[in-house]
């Protein structure tokens, strides 16, 4: 039995401590905070609840795992998954709309078709076929065994041919240079030449600007993304995602895993050439035989991470009157078409009694990304919530004149909670692109790893998102176990 310290109560360190728990291992948790979940936070209000975090999950297998791992209770035992009705309504400018069925690819090419014109359903169910051919070629690597700082591990997942790229056929358009075999265009370009429809392409760019990621830079491997959503659906907790951050915080005190809250840590202290524990703590209190960092920009011990992705501005609306039958739990509002342009605005209005008052109430959550740094006022912040609710509003929303108050939430405060500089929020790892969009190693430290380091969490690989969080977690306890691990078979 080892001691472990784990630097940060976040969905990615919490999968790591209660799996190494499991394994018979004396797992302590060091949290700078007061609380547990990371980004997956509650806001509470005159019998209002919001994410202030996540809204949806996707991929839930990663998570089933956990728990199943973990003890005998599984995941559906401790939360209420659903899965939503539609993955999305998406409304253009141009007054069109489109609402596409959960995880049911022949459904979403008839509504295509009947709102976009005939073609436009083909053209994206060929798209996501061919990011299926991505998908079987990186899943492995890229989500399900540990990256590593040393020669040649890094593989397929660097190489620019990660998008297999193909020439039109049956006399359709020919490729624009920056599509040929053999290089690798980003995200917008694939959008604009192959989908030729600047609303389809619109609908491809937001679930780049989803996960953070502007389709003007992001490598075109990014339609694994929707593809991903497409193959396994999207799920929602009731009560909120916060109760999955309740659940696995459960979890992991049921395996005796020992939670310090308020705790800062500044080092990751040495001994004989391993990492030896953290401090500053006194008594010894920080003594361990390995320490797993939640990895952000400046942490301790030499993770890095923190490049990439973008903040975000969220609005929190409590609202007069519920959701009505029609109303989809998700709604992106765009703002440009084509690829490239200006970020959608995400509308969340979950139909969840457990978030709103009893009575006719409702809530909405509306999100944006927005560069680091580029909200440097609350007054600033409050202008753009005043522009994105009108933006809604002017889609057919109605938001505006049923608002009782709300609440603007700055990248300031997701920094506060999360300790990413700027409030920044880790993408998930894309390959390609020579390994621009991948992620620190999770056995870290630069061109010198230390032995007993490593790295968890939504800045290491794989990256962000809840899914990822899981499988980082699975790295590292596997990782620690036996440092030669090379995923599970």
């Amino acid at each position: 039995m080892a001691r472990i310290a784990v630097i940060g109560a976040g969905m990615g360190g919490m999968a790591a401590a209660a799996r190494l728990a499991v394994a018979g291992h004396e797992v302590v948790v060091h949290e700078r905070t007061d609380t547990y979940g990371g980004a997956l936070r509650r806001f509470t209000r005159d019998g209002f609840s919001f994410d202030t975090g996540p809204g949806l999950l996707h991929l839930p297998a990663v998570q089933r795992d956990l728990f199943v791992k973990t003890g005998r209770a599984a995941l559906e035992d401790r939360v209420g998954l659903v899965q939503v009705p539609v993955t999305a309504r998406h409304v253009f400018p141009d007054g069109s709309a489109v609402t596409l069925p959960n995880a049911a690819r022949g459904k979403v090419v008839d509504a295509l078709d009947e709102a976009l014109g005939a073609g436009a359903g083909e053209r994206w169910s060929e798209l996501l076929g061919r990011a299926r051919e991505v998908w079987e070629a990186v899943r492995r690597p890229l989500l399900e065994e540990p990256l590593r700082d040393e020669p040649g591990s890094r593989g397929a997942l660097v190489r620019d041919d990660a998008l297999p790229v193909r020439p039109r056929r049956r006399g359709l358009l020919r490729l624009p240079r920056s599509l040929r075999p053999g290089r690798a265009p980003a995200l917008a370009a694939l959008a604009d030449g192959e989908l030729r429809d600047p609303r389809l392409a619109a609908l491809l760019g937001s679930c780049a600007w989803a996960h953070g990621l502007d389709p003007a830079t992001a490598p075109a491997s990014a339609i694994v993304l929707p593809y991903i959503e497409d193959t396994f659906g999207t799920w929602y907790v009731r009560g909120g995602m916060r109760n999955l951050a309740q659940a696995l915080y459960e979890r992991c005190r049921e395996r005796h895993v020992e939670f310090r809250f308020g705790t800062r840590v500044t080092e990751v202290r040495e001994r004989d050439g391993r990492a030896a524990g953290v401090g500053p703590l006194a008594d010894g209190a920080g003594e361990a035989d390995a320490v797993v960092v939640g990895g952000v920009a400046g942490a301790p011990g030499g993770v890095a991470g923190g490049e990439l992705g973008t903040a975000r501005l969220t609005v929190l609306l409590a609202l007069r009157g519920a959701p009505d039958d029609n109303t989809a739990h998700r709604t992106v509002v765009h703002r440009d078409l084509g690829g490239a342009g200006r970020a959608p605005v995400t509308v969340l209005q979950p139909d969840d009694p457990a978030l709103r008052p009893e009575g006719d109430f409702g809530t909405a959550v509306l999100s944006v990304p927005v560069p680091v740094g580029s909200l440097r006022t609350q007054a600033e912040a409050e202008r753009l919530a005043d522009e994105l609710l009108a933006t809604v509003d002017a889609a057919g929303l109605g938001l505006g004149p049923r608002v009782l108050w709300r609440e603007v939430r700055t990248p300031t405060d997701t920094e506060a909670e999360t300790g990413a500089p700027g409030g920044r929020v880790p993408p998930p790892a894309l390959p390609g692109a020579g390994g621009a969009f991948l992620h620190p190693a999770n056995h870290p430290a630069g061109s010198a790893p230390l032995p007993g380091l490593y790295a968890a969490g939504g800045w290491s690989h794989p990256g962000g998102g809840l899914a990822a969080a899981g499988m980082t977690g699975a790295m590292v306890a596997g990782l620690v176990q036996d440092p030669e691990w090379r995923g599970s078979r």
